[in-house]
């Protein structure tokens, strides 16, 4: 029996999960897939079925195929199967640290972080304390209580949730009355709030190859209208994403040095993209992601074909990895 290919969930974050999977799904096609429907149910997925899914970022894809069970149920049978879950999940359980304490306790293989990476980096107030510690620079921690005051102060602030990906609720506070949008969004969940910083969005990938880890080509990122959010990362064909980037020298060189630090200040494995936005003053560290996308619009996939790694060769060390892991 072939590995499994995870994908889907109940977050926000399934439908970039399903574009993940298709091109994961075609450059691995001996893999079985195991789609985790928005019912929190898991079924087998026929290669058709996924494959023929042509608006994955849009809409849903309908869960239909044999039943395995709960999440619990499909760990258990992976386990038993000593089969290697190739993670085409984003966000929620799967990037929150709980995906993977299901799998340590229950002695299942799979690619990505452990729990404990997994739970610092997508807290994303706690990460950037763990790389402040490093002496990364990070943009201030701010408080609703005192976002008037800040607003004068610094011009413009931008909220995101504190535990979600794929640039889903990010917010910009311009005004007054953006406040108090921010104040009711607020009491629906948590949210991170700082100064809006002026510069270039950039990311750099970290990946453990043949033993060691390396840096990958720093992406520079460029959306038509300035704002990098979902619709920009994956429904613009305005967003011009670099890599090589135009960057130079000093810039690159500090981006991947940084990044390198972040992963291992959160104790990834595998691999992972930390994102930056390139100020006057240089890189200021924003977020880390430990399943980035790997879609076929997507920046790790991307500079890894600028690195000369294809998708075949990185999936394959990432199985070897999650094998030896649990060896």
């Amino acid at each position: 029996m072939g590995n499994i290919i995870l994908f889907g969930g109940e977050n926000r974050e399934r439908l970039v999960s399903v574009a993940s999977t298709q091109a994961i799904a075609a450059t691995l096609p001996e893999a079985d897939l195991w789609f985790w429907g928005s019912d929190g149910i898991i079924r087998s997925c026929e290669r058709d079925h996924l494959m023929g899914h042509s608006r994955p970022f849009e809409v849903d894809l309908p869960a239909i195929g044999e039943v395995i069970g709960s999440i619990e149920d499909a760990i258990d049978r992976a386990a038993q199967e000593h089969r290697v879950l190739i993670l085409g999940l984003h966000g929620g359980m799967a990037e929150n640290g709980e995906f993977a304490a299901l799998c340590e306790t229950r002695g299942a293989r799979f690619t990505g972080c452990g729990s404990k990476a997994s739970r610092l980096a997508f807290d994303k107030v706690a990460s950037k304390e763990a790389v402040a510690v490093l002496g990364i620079a990070t943009p201030p921690t701010l408080s609703l209580a005192s976002a008037a005051n800040d607003l004068g102060t610094y011009g413009k602030l931008v909220a995101k949730p504190v535990a979600d990906g794929s640039s889903y609720g990010l917010l910009f506070v311009n005004n007054p009355e953006d406040i108090h949008e921010l104040e009711q969004v607020m009491q629906k969940e948590a949210y991170l709030i700082e100064p809006f910083i002026e510069g270039v969005n950039a990311t750099c990938g970290i990946l453990e190859h043949e033993g060691e880890l390396i840096a990958l080509p720093p992406v520079e990122i460029r959306p038509a209208d300035g704002v990098f959010d979902y619709a920009a990362k994956y429904l613009s064909s305005q967003t011009n994403e670099l890599c090589p980037s135009t960057f130079d020298e000093k810039t690159n060189t500090s981006l991947q040095t940084l990044a390198l630090k972040a992963h291992s200040a959160i104790g990834a494995r595998g691999y992972s993209r930390s994102d930056f936005i390139i100020a006057a003053d240089g890189p200021i560290f924003l977020e880390i992601n430990t399943l980035p996308g790997l879609t076929n619009a997507s920046l790790f996939p991307k500079a890894l074909a600028a690195q000369g790694i294809s998708f075949k060769e990185f999936l394959h060390g990432q199985i070897e990895i999650a094998t030896s892991a649990s060896a």
